[in-house]
This record gives structure tokens, C-alpha cells and sequence, in this order.
């Protein structure tokens, strides 16, 4: 029986247990079913820095031959690729392999076009990022994504989600249920459904004010509600509304809120190529100076100092971020 020829193509630093993951289930498929048979491969697309944590795989050599499918595996987004790997890849594709992105190998797949006018699970940690970077894709918040000849998925678990999905479609629900039980899956989730956990969740309760009154803080980040309204909301007087904040997350409704926008702005700062001003005001904060304050309070450093530290630490930066002055 001709083995079905699987590789992945690996970025220095990813994390073992996404690797693992896709590796698993794969090899419980062709314990558990003789007439599954894979033959997977795995290759390094950079030379891992000294030091560096070192997956399984031999080093590219310049060509990237015989496969029937190719997942980029990458745990943090992508410097641009070396113009030999990028013209493998595309050769690849030409030649009709069906290629995928696990985690940040959205990235490459996307700096080389591969993705446009595709779908792609994207992890909500990237999501403004990566939207803003290639807007010809249309970035995801599902689990995975299977759009014609793309596969995608955003990470974590999620990889499990894309590999048992593949061995249902290529071998039947059956095979993909078996492979779940081994792995002592609870369910097999569906790739649309979403990566955020429920917010009762997140929060660690239950409480049906508190959740309908952080969803509101959530949905109104650029101009905040106050406490009064938030408790119009949702239908309870102030002094309760800060009872149950002060009781489940022990602080009171602005400082959540506060926080809230903080993060938010943190994760825009982080991820793309904004203005301080323009994310200032887009959290809610009425000045630079009011938000740059707020910021340093909450973080110990200015957003232009958070920014500028992170920007020098990362492998790559927003080619398109603008020059901001003063």
C-alpha cells in the first residue's frame, strides 16, 4: 500500500507539544487501522540558535519533493523566508500538494501570498496583527480552517482538531473516533467553532450580572461606559454591582474596566502599527498624556517604552509602522 507522504516544516523555537500533538494522531491512526499507512518527515527551515531547544528533523537542502501535504509550524510570527525556501514552497503547491499552517505558520504561508483569498484560523493573539499585515487573507477566530487545498489551524490543542478532522475525511468518522478515544479526547470539536473559552469561564464564575456587565466593558472598549450605566445595564444599583466585582474578581468596576482597555491597547501596541495616539483613543483614553500615564501605572513603562522593548526583542517588525514623534 503507497504511504501517504506528510511533512512538516519547522521554525527554531516551536514549542514540542504542538508537534507532538500532530505526530500522535497520526501514528495512533496507523496502530489502530493497518490500512492507514503515513510516512511523515520533518524538516528545519532555519538553523536553531545555539542553545535553542532542538525538534526532530533534518535541515532543508534546497528541495522540498514528493509530498502530499506540508504543514508550517512556527509558534511566534515569521521573519520573511530566504527567497531558495520560498520558491520550493510555491514549486510545492504548483505541483498540487495540499499545504497547512499550524500556529504562527500562518505567516510564511501568507508573506508569499499562499493564503489570499483563503480562509485561515488565526490565534486570537495575532488576530489584529495579522489582519492588518495581509488583508487579502480572511483571518479566522475558528479552531482550524479547511478551505479547498488550505489547512490551518491556530494552535494549542486546536492542532489535535485539524489532524482528527483530516483522518475522518480521508478514512471515515470511524478511524477519527477511535484515534479520539486512544488519545482520551472528550469530543471531537468542530473547526468552526471558537478559540476563546466562555467568559464565565475566564472569570471564574458564574454570576449571571457579572458576565452580562464585563461583556458590556468588552463591547464598549473605545468609549466606556461608567459604573452607573453599566449597572443600568444590567439591571442592579451601583453599590451591588461593586459588591459582586469587590466578592468574584476583588476589585471594583472601573478598575476592571481600566485594566480591560489597558490590555487591549497593550495587545495593539504589540501587534500593529498604530499610532500611540490613534490605540489611546481607541481604548478610551481622552489624551496621550491621560493614557501614557495610565499605561506606565499599570505596566511600569510607557506604551512608546513597552513598544520600542518588544519591537527590538522580535524577530521581525511592522514594515509599515509609522514614525511617531514626540
Amino acid at each position: 500500500m503507497t504511504a501517504h507522504r506528510i511533512g512538516f516544516l519547522l521554525w527554531p523555537n516551536c514549542k514540542p507539544l504542538t508537534l507532538a500533538l500532530a505526530e500522535e494522531a497520526l501514528r495512533v491512526a496507523q496502530r489502530v487501522h493497518p490500512d492507514v499507512v503515513y510516512e511523515l518527515s520533518f524538516i528545519q527551515a532555519e538553523t536553531p540558535t545555539e542553545g535553542a531547544w532542538r525538534l526532530p528533523g533534518e535541515a532543508w537542502v534546497g528541495k522540498l519533493d514528493g509530498l502530499h501535504k506540508l504543514f508550517l509550524l512556527a509558534d511566534e510570527p515569521t521573519a520573511p523566508m530566504p527567497l531558495a525556501l520560498s520558491s520550493a514552497l510555491k514549486q510545492l503547491v504548483r505541483g498540487g500538494c495540499v499545504i497547512g499552517a499550524i500556529s504562527a505558520g500562518v505567516y510564511p504561508l501568507a508573506q508569499l501570498g499562499l493564503l489570499d483569498g483563503y480562509r485561515a484560523a488565526v490565534h486570537w493573539r495575532w488576530q489584529d496583527d495579522f489582519s492588518e499585515r495581509f488583508p487579502k487573507v480572511i483571518a479566522t477566530s475558528h479552531l482550524f480552517d479547511w478551505d479547498r487545498d488550505r489547512l490551518s489551524a491556530c494552535g494549542g490543542l486546536a492542532v489535535l482538531d485539524l489532524m482528527l478532522a483530516l483522518l475522518s475525511r480521508h478514512h471515515g468518522a470511524e478511524l477519527a473516533g477511535a484515534v479520539s478515544e486512544e488519545l482520551v479526547v472528550e469530543r471531537i470539536r468542530e473547526g468552526s467553532e471558537r478559540q476563546r473559552i466562555p467568559l464565565q469561564n475566564r472569570l471564574g464564575s458564574s454570576h449571571p450580572k457579572l458576565t452580562q456587565a464585563v461583556l458590556l466593558m468588552e463591547a464598549n472598549i473605545e468609549e466606556p461606559l461608567t459604573t452607573d450605566e453599566i449597572a443600568q445595564h444590567v439591571c442592579v444599583s451601583r453599590r451591588q454591582l461593586e459588591r459582586i466585582f469587590k466578592q468574584y474578581l476583588n476589585r471594583v468596576p472601573s478598575q476592571y474596566y481600566l485594566e480591560l482597555r489597558l490590555n487591549k491597547a497593550r495587545q495593539l501596541l504589540m501587534q500593529t502599527s498604530k499610532s500611540i495616539i490613534q490605540i489611546g483613543l481607541s481604548c478610551g483614553f481622552s489624551s496621550g498624556p491621560h493614557f501614557s500615564s495610565a499605561y506606565r501605572n499599570f505596566f511600569g513603562a510607557t506604551p512608546r517604552e513597552d513598544r520600542n522593548q518588544r519591537r527590538s526583542n522580535s524577530p521581525f517588525e511592522l514594515t509599515s509602522a509609522p514614525v511617531e514623534r514626540g
